[in-house]
This record gives structure tokens, sequence and C-alpha cells, in this order.
């Protein structure tokens, strides 16, 4: 009896044992499986984290180099505007509203008999040229009854080096837009002149012809026909 009693003893010892064993295991396998997600959830905060701040600082960057950029327009459109008023005090250079349709400026060439004609200026200062420039500003062109319409860009078109008549636009560089601006106008000039003379003496046949040759007709049958072809 006392050696049975000793057996059972060390059985329940042996089996008080292993439950305890079993659990502290137990317990530190959740323990360790907490410390686990705890430290993956850390992880995939810090993972956030620096995901939020990548994406706010390339948002800021954006806003910073579209904000750049808007500014080098604008500078270059007041320079272009400064430009030509220096260069031609008699006649009127008048900024184009933000948001507003019709180019950058408008060039009122002061003629004998008043205003001789009207030059349409876009200001472009980009790294590439877009052929999607030309059809926007003959569109605004005709709005604004412009005789003439040129942009003067950083990036030109492959074929024009310098200056250039591209698609019934005017193309030019930064530093030949007062050189063409003064052609342009010499051009104008002599077109007013020539149609004070012939006022007065023009029948209506006369009348028909030049509207159907003049600068008016072009914008109204262009405005058509890129409208079909579009």
């Amino acid at each position: 009896l006392k050696q049975e009693v000793e057996d059972a003893k060390r059985e329940l010892g042996v089996t008080i044992e292993r439950q305890v064993g079993e659990r502290t295991a137990a317990i530190e396998e959740r323990a360790v499986r907490r410390a686990l997600e705890s430290h993956e959830l850390r992880h995939a905060e810090k993972d956030k984290l620096i995901s939020d701040l990548k994406r706010q600082m390339e948002e800021m960057h954006r806003k910073a180099e579209q904000t750049s950029q808007q500014l080098q327009g604008e500078v270059q459109e007041l320079s272009l505007e400064a430009s030509l008023r220096g260069a031609f005090p008699a006649d009127t250079i008048e900024e184009v509203g933000k948001g507003e349709h019709g180019g950058d400026a408008e060039h009122h060439v002061a003629g004998p008999g008043g205003r001789a004609g009207l030059i349409l200026w876009e200001s472009k200062r980009t790294e590439r040229w877009s052929a999607a420039w030309l059809p926007k500003l003959r569109e605004d062109a005709r709005r604004a009854a412009a005789d003439v319409a040129v942009i003067v860009t950083r990036a030109m078109p492959k074929e024009v080096e310098t200056f250039g008549m591209v698609d019934g636009v005017w193309v030019c560089a930064w530093k030949y837009a007062v050189p063409l601006a003064a052609s342009l106008r010499e051009g104008l000039l002599a077109a007013a002149e020539a149609r004070q003379v012939r006022e007065g003496q023009q029948t209506k046949m006369g009348l028909v012809y030049e509207y159907l040759t003049g600068a008016d007709f072009r914008r109204r049958l262009e405005a058509i026909v890129e409208a079909y072809a579009a």
C-alpha cells in the first residue's frame, strides 16, 4: 500500500508537471502570437505612415512644380507685354484676364486713321511643344477678331528653328518676338493704308470681292471647315 501510494504521488506529480508545462507552453505561445501580431500591426502602421508621408511629399512636390511653372509662365507673359510696350509705345497692349478665352495679350496696332489691326499673342514656357495649341489659338483669334495669331514658345516645333508660320499661326522663339511683331505690324499698317486708299472707290462687286478675299471671310470659312473636320 505504501508503494502504491508513492507510485500514485509520482504519477500525480508527473501529471501536474505535464499539465503545468502544457499550460505554460500555451500561455507562451499566446504571448508570442500576440507579440507578433502587435509587431506586425506596428510594422503595418509604420509602412502606412511612410506611404502617407511619401504621397504627401509627392503631392507637395507636384504642386510646387505646378506653381513654379505657372509663375514662370506669368513672368514670361509680363516680360512679353513689357517688351511690346517698350518697342511700340503708340500701340495698345492689353492683358487677357486669367480664365478668359483669347490668348494672353492683345496687341492693337495704331494706324493713321485709328486701329490698323490686332495681333493676338500666346506665351508658352514648357519643355515640350504641343500641336494642340494651334487650333485653340486659331479659335481664340476668330473669337477676338484678330488679324494675326502668334505663339511665343520656349519649346519649338521640329520644322521651326527661329520663327515661322505653322497651320495659320505664327510660332517664334522668345528672342524673335519683337522683330516678328515689327514685321507683322508693318504688314497690318500697309494693309490698312491700302484699304483707306480704296475707300469710296469700290462698287458692290468690289466690296463682295474684298470680303471674299479678306481675313473675316477666311476666319469664318476656317471655323466651318475645322468644325466639320472635327
